[in-house]
């Protein structure tokens, strides 16, 4: 049986704590991975130098992962086509808004017998309907794809500090290929079927956040945090049942449910950035360069993204923390509305 080739698609953060586990993982398993992980890095520079010639030399992403080294068979690849060139498995890991453009390049040019995991946090959402990445993903480029999502901050995972996550996945035999790629005494993967409600709550969650954070800024305590969760989980769960009935119920107590849902309310982004922007009154943008090395929140693009769905079916009342939130991110609503009109 020949063996899987893997390519991860991103570099960022959370694309660079993957890469640490996936090149691990793949020597651990040497009868079914190829040695070698390749990893599409979009070409920058660092101190004068390329970034993927610095990955290379360094076995390390100083720009976006300082101090934290991959094993040696992962090869940065400035080119995407070449990075993926005869993988069986791709990774995808990179800001929801770059995902058209990769697949547009990718169409054609990957092999049928192809799986992919997405490891996006976000939704395709439009006012004619939700897509959700994995299947915007199958569509393109033909394959069949799953979703990992779970209560996973980058710097803590690449810190080998225990946590759990989801994976949804239809097929069986995958999920186990997928158990093995990512699966670590630190890193624990549970693999259920609900790609959907996996990949929702890995997407909405965020826009929680970006409310836990305001309350932050505004110097609310635990209590306020705490109701702006259970909201928020609440919200979560309608939007997936109202918009995607096969979401099971069970499914919002995995780590990619509750537990995410926590720790990115008490640690992530797009809680510090939420902060960030009522502490400081810079806009999200600035805050971004700052705070993020230029990478993108993706909870305020998810707000609007569900504003944008929600108002022309006049539903935005039914989700008032999701509105809430757009209405003080993009319309300058008061920022205390985030408690008084949730």
């Amino acid at each position: 049986m020949s063996k899987e080739r893997v390519c991860l698609i991103g570099s960022g953060n959370w694309g660079s704590a993957v890469g640490k586990i996936v090149s691990e993982n793949i020597l651990k398993h040497p009868d079914i991975f190829e040695r070698q992980v390749r990893q599409w890095v979009f070409e920058e520079d660092f101190k004068g130098e390329k970034l993927t010639d610095v990955i290379n030399r360094e076995h390390e992403n100083p720009k976006y992962l300082p101090g934290i080294k991959f094993a040696d068979n992962l090869t940065a690849v400035p080119d995407l086509v070449d990075a993926c060139e005869d993988a069986t498995v791709l990774v995808f890991v990179l800001p929801h808004q770059f995902v058209r453009g990769v697949c547009d390049k990718l169409s054609g040019k990957i092999p049928s017998n192809a799986k992919a995991i997405s490891l996006i946090k976000g939704l395709e959402i439009k006012p004619e309907g939700v897509t959700l990445f994995s299947e915007e993903i199958a569509r393109l480029l033909g394959i069949n794809v799953a979703a990992l999502s779970g209560a996973n901050i980058a710097d803590e995972v690449a810190q080998e500090k225990f946590c759990e996550t989801t994976i949804g996945c239809r097929s069986q035999a995958d999920g186990e290929l997928f158990f093995k790629l990512f699966n670590t005494d630190y890193f624990h993967v549970n693999v259920i079927r609900d790609y959907v409600g996996v990949e929702l709550c890995g997407a909405l969650k965020n826009v929680v956040a970006v409310g836990a954070g305001l309350s932050d800024g505004l110097g609310y305590g635990s209590n306020t945090k705490a109701a702006i969760i259970r909201l928020g989980l609440m919200e979560m769960r309608k939007f997936g049942q109202t918009f995607f009935g096969g979401v099971e119920d069970t499914t919002f107590f995995e780590s990619c449910g509750v537990a995410d849902l926590i720790t990115t309310c008490s640690g992530g982004r797009n809680r510090k950035v939420a902060e960030a922007f009522v502490l400081t009154g810079k806009p999200i943008d600035e805050l971004e360069r700052e705070l993020l090395n230029g990478q993108k929140l993706q909870g305020t693009l998810t707000a609007q993204e569900v504003h944008q769905f929600l108002a022309p079916r006049n539903m935005t009342s039914e989700f008032p923390l999701f509105e809430t939130v757009y209405r003080i991110i993009y319309k300058g609503a008061p920022i205390d509305s985030i408690v008084k009109d949730i």
